[in-house]
């Protein structure tokens, strides 16, 4: 049977988690440009290890989540905004991404939010199932907000009590 660990990342996990992010990059939930080299570290001075959640699968790394805020104003500070989240191809429908938003939602909590949002891309049906069958309820669209691969999609606005 294979075993599922959630942890706070670590400052070695920066090149895996940078190749996670590149090998699974899609205009399915990306509005980035494909990366290209040279390639950025993942870890930036505004999201470090400590704002991430990795899972690993039978000890391989195969998906994170980063846990932020949404804006900087004190007035939101009990808000927090899931604001990058990956796994792997070959650990869907393993229960991966399930237990990583459960992570993230969590830790918002033992940081003391009150909600956790997030936005996902209208056209990404099997993560705005996920989200919905945790809590998350659909707050706002942003009909048409980008355009990815010649079609304008929407960005829809989910979030649910912590």
């Amino acid at each position: 049977m294979q075993q599922t660990y959630i942890r706070t990342a670590r400052a070695d996990d920066d090149d895996v988690l940078a190749r996670l992010d590149r090998d699974h990059w899609s205009t399915l939930h990306s509005v980035q440009p494909r990366p290209r080299p040279p390639h950025d570290p993942f870890f930036t001075e505004r999201f470090g290890p400590r704002d991430h959640l990795v899972a690993e699968l039978d000890g391989r790394t195969v998906g994170y989540i980063r846990l932020g805020f949404p804006t900087p104003l004190a007035v939101n500070a009990h808000v927090r905004q899931i604001l990058g989240f990956v796994v792997a191809d070959e650990a869907r429908g393993k229960g991966v991404g399930r237990l990583l938003l459960r992570a993230a939602v969590a830790e918002a909590r033992r940081q003391g939010a009150r909600r956790v949002t997030l936005r996902v891309l209208g056209h990404n049906t099997a993560a705005r199932a996920l989200y919905e069958s945790e809590g998350f309820a659909v707050e706002g669209v942003l009909p048409g907000e980008f355009l990815l691969d010649g079609r304008y999609v929407d960005d829809v606005l989910m979030g649910r009590p912590v």
